[in-house]
């Protein structure tokens, strides 16, 4: 695929990070404990985080070009900094058939929980 997840979402194109999601891709949030299933379902949740999230940006990568790799950030929601993770899994096509998003410290975790739930209620 010539557009990157991180490429996407770094130019501000939640729509082209979408595309690159398999139809049956899962989701797992920080917040929830089961995954969310399927394009349709993780969408909104895309969309959502890149209003809620401030400042955000990458400032690593490991593994770029294996079947998994991880993408290390840092952003703000309102006066908590935090950074995190998303891991990636790709299909035998490319596509992102498995997002896992790992957010630290506790306090911007449950800042980010706050800001989510009001964004997709």
């Amino acid at each position: 695929m010539s557009t990157t997840f991180r490429s996407a979402i770094e130019s501000h194109d939640v729509e082209a990070a979408i595309a690159l999601l398999t139809d049956d891709v899962e989701f797992h949030s920080p917040v929830v404990h089961s995954p969310y299933r399927g394009r349709d379902a993780v969408a909104p949740i895309l969309r959502a985080v890149v209003e809620v999230f401030e400042d955000f940006h990458y400032v690593a990568e490991i593994g770029e070009g294996a079947d998994e790799h991880v993408l290390v950030f840092r952003a703000h929601v309102g006066d908590r900094e935090l950074e995190g993770i998303d891991l990636l899994h790709h299909d035998d096509s490319g596509a992102i058939d498995r997002l896992t998003v790992m957010i630290r410290p506790l306090s911007a975790l449950q800042a980010v929980a706050t800001a989510m739930r009001e964004k997709l209620t």
